[in-house]
């Protein structure tokens, strides 16, 4: 991997984090509501085949991010449709997005293991 798309990573993904800490400070969203603006801007960017140039630039500055989950859903109705019809227009996203999922929630639980919440 050559470091010139370490940068394009860090400079796509930079930009989203700014746009999200940006849309924080200056409106009165909260963290949730953009998270949700996120992975609903991934689906549609995705949808209207805006996503994968981006992807194709960007490598996993575009993937990681909540709008990189949100075109993995995309990606995944989209083939389970061409696959099963209608049906998998409801079960491709989750389909697609299962193994990050449980991933997450694994590394989460094995971290709740290990560590020890304190409260505030």
């Amino acid at each position: 991997m050559e470091w010139m798309d370490y940068f394009k990573a860090f400079l796509f993904g930079g930009a989203l984090c700014v746009i999200g800490q940006l849309l924080i400070d200056k409106t009165s969203l909260t963290p949730a509501k953009i998270l949700v603006i996120y992975v609903t801007a991934g689906v549609v960017l995705s949808a209207l085949g805006l996503y994968q140039p981006l992807v194709d630039w960007a490598g996993a500055g575009a993937t990681v991010p909540l709008t990189g989950f949100g075109h993995l859903l995309a990606q995944g109705a989209r083939e389970a449709v061409a696959r099963d019809g209608l049906l998998g227009a409801f079960t491709g996203g989750a389909a697609a997005a299962a193994g990050g999922i449980t991933a997450a929630m694994f590394f989460g639980f094995l971290i709740a293991l290990v560590g020890k919440s304190k409260p505030k």
